[in-house]
C-alpha cells in the first residue's frame, strides 16, 4: 500500500506514550482514498451499521445507541439503557441489526448483557424507531448464559427473515459441544423470537455448534454466510457457515492437524476454517465490500482486527481477504490501517462506497474515547445524495485544523449551537478547556496547548459534533 501524505503530524497517545503519523490519503492500486474523521470521543463502539436512512448506527458497549450523520458527524443518542446493561470488561451492549424492511417495519434488534442477582445473563431484544428515539423494548430471547468473557453476540438477518446470533462459550469450553446449552453456538431465530420450524432441530435455536467466541458475521459471495471467531492462544478462524455443522471447539482449534483432532473431526463432522491466524490476532467483525468506487477491494471481505496481547504481539488493523470464484476458499489476505490501535468494526456506504472503521482504544479490554474514520474515493461521484438533511443546519468549521503552538484557533459554529457549551479534550479523554458559544465565530487563545492531537466537542438540541485539532 502506497501512502501519500499531504499533511503529517505526531499524534501522542498519552496513555501508552507512543506516536504515529497522521495520514491524509492512501493509494491502493489505481484508487486514492481520502481520510476524514467522522466522530471522535465515542465510548467503545461495538457495532456500526450504515442504515437505509443514510446514517451510521452505532452501539456503545456502555449501553447507548448513537445515530450519526456521516457527512457532518452530527451525533444523536437515540437509546440510553445504561441502567439495564452490565458493561464491565467484555460484556455490554453488543450486536445490532435493522429490520430488512426498515422503512415499513422500523425495528432495531439488539443484544446486551445484564445482571440477574450475582449472575450475568444476555438477551436479544427489539426496539421501535419513532423517528427520534428507540422505544418499546420487546424481549425476544432471554436468560442466555453470559460472563466476563466470550459473549459472542454479533447478529445479522438473512434474506428469509431469520436472525442469526453468535453466542460465546462464556469461559466454559465444554458448553460448545453440549447441545442442551445455547452457549458456543450460532443460533437461528424468527423475528418474533420463536424457533424456526425448519431449523436442524425444530425444537432448538441451534444452527451450528462447536464455536468458541464468534464476533463477526457477514454474507459474502453467492449469498453464503461467514463468521470470524476468536481462538484461545492460537488459531483465530474465518469460517464458512454450514447448517448443522460442528466447528470443533474445544476439541479442535483451527485446522484438524493433530492425531487427536483428526480423529475427532472424522467422527463428529467438523468443518475446518477457510483461514486461520497463528498466533491469535483477535479478529472481530467482518464486512463484505462490493462497490465500484474502490475496485481493488470490490468482492472482498474486510475484517476488523483488535490485535494480540503481550509484547511483540500481532498488530491491529483491517485485513482484506480475497475469495476464490465460488467463495469456498480464501486465496489471499493483506493488512491495512495498522496505526489506529484496536479496530472493532467496519462498514461501508452503499451509495458512494466510503468505508468506515471504528477504533476501540490502544489496549485490552478496550477504552474510550474512540473514533469513527471514513476512507472515500473522492473521484467517484454518485448521482444520488448521501445526505438526509442540509449540512447548514448544524456544523462546526475550524480554521486552521493544523496549527503551530501559540497560534489561535478560530471556530465557526452554526446558529444551532448558540448559547451551547463547547469543550476541548486531549485524545486520552481528559478535558482541558470549555466555553460557551456566544457568537458564530469563537476564538481559542492557544497559549497553553502543547504539541499533539485534541478534539473539540459541542452539543446542541440537534446533537453532538466533534472535530480534531492538531497542534504541531
Amino acid at each position: 500500500m502506497l501512502k501519500s501524505r499531504f499533511l503529517s503530524c505526531t499524534l501522542f497517545f498519552f496513555i501508552l506514550q507512543y506516536s504515529i503519523l497522521c495520514q491524509e490519503t492512501i493509494t491502493v492500486g489505481n484508487t486514492t482514498l481520502t481520510e476524514r474523521e467522522v466522530a471522535i470521543g465515542i465510548q467503545v463502539p461495538w457495532e456500526m451499521l450504515y442504515g437505509p436512512d443514510k446514517h451510521l448506527w452505532v452501539t456503545e458497549r456502555r449501553g447507548k445507541v448513537l445515530r450519526i450523520e456521516p457527512e457532518t458527524g452530527n451525533t444523536v443518542t437515540i437509546l440510553d439503557i445504561q441502567d439495564k446493561v452490565e458493561a464491565s470488561s467484555e460484556p455490554g451492549l453488543l450486536g445490532m441489526c435493522l429490520h430488512p424492511d426498515f422503512e415499513n417495519e422500523p425495528l432495531v434488534y439488539l443484544v446486551y448483557t445484564y445482571a440477574q442477582g450475582f449472575q450475568l445473563k444476555e438477551r436479544l431484544v427489539s426496539y421501535e424507531w419513532d423517528g427520534e428515539s428507540l422505544i418499546d423494548e420487546v424481549i425476544l430471547l432471554d436468560e442466555l448464559n453470559a460472563a466476563g468473557i466470550h459473549n459472542g453476540s454479533r447478529i445479522i438477518i438473512s434474506s428469509d427473515d431469520k436472525i442469526f446470533m453468535t453466542t460465546g462459550d462464556v469461559g466454559s469450553a465444554n458448553l460448545s459441544q453440549n447441545m442442551n446449552s445455547l452457549s458456543g453456538k450460532l443460533l437461528r431465530i424468527n423475528l418474533d423470537g420463536s424457533i424456526p420450524n425448519d431449523n436442524p432441530n425444530p425444537d432448538s435455536y441451534i444452527y451450528s455448534y462447536g464455536h468458541r467466541n464468534a464476533q463477526g458475521l457477514a454474507y459474502g459471495p453467492n449469498g453464503q454466510l461467514y463468521s470470524s471467531e476468536h481462538g484461545a492462544q492460537q488459531y483465530d478462524e474465518v469460517n464458512l457457515i454450514e447448517e448443522n455443522r460442528n466447528y470443533g471447539w474445544p476439541n479442535v482449534e483451527g485446522e484438524c492437524n493433530t492425531n487427536l483432532e483428526i480423529s475427532f473431526c472424522d467422527q463428529f463432522n467438523v468443518k475446518e476454517p477457510l483461514l486461520q491466524f497463528a498466533p491469535c490476532i483477535a479478529i472481530n467483525d467482518i464486512h463484505y465490500y462490493n462497490h465500484e468506487s474502490f475496485p481493488e477491494w470490490s468482492g472482498k471481505m474486510l475484517m476488523a482486527v483488535l490485535g494480540g496481547l503481550g509484547f511483540n504481539s500481532p498488530s491491529p488493523g483491517l485485513i482484506v481477504m480475497t475469495f476464490n470464484e465460488d467463495g469456498t476458499d480464501i486465496t489471499d489476505n493483506t493488512t491495512y490501517f495498522t496505526d489506529y490501535g484496536r479496530l472493532r468494526d467496519v462498514c461501508s456506504n452503499p451509495v458512494n462506497g466510503a468505508i468506515y472503521i471504528a477504533t476501540n482504544g490502544p489496549g485490552y479490554p478496550s477504552s474510550g474515547p474512540n473514533r469513527i474514520i471514513e476512507y472515500r474515493n473522492l473521484n467517484y461521484n454518485p448521482n444520488v445524495s448521501t445526505k438526509e438533511f442540509n449540512e447548514a443546519d448544524q456544523f462546526i468549521k475550524i480554521t486552521p485544523n493544523y496549527l503551530k503552538t501559540g497560534q489561535d484557533i478560530n471556530i465557526e459554529f452554526s446558529e444551532s449551537f448558540k448559547n451551547s457549551k463547547f469543550e476541548l479534550y486531549r485524545m486520552d479523554g481528559k478535558k482541558i478547556m470549555e466555553g460557551t458559544v456566544h457568537s458564530s465565530i469563537e476564538t481559542i487563545r492557544n497559549n497553553t496547548l502543547t504539541s499533539g492531537n485534541y478534539y473539540l466537542r459541542a452539543e446542541s438540541r440537534r446533537g453532538v459534533i466533534t472535530k480534531k485539532i492538531v497542534v504541531q
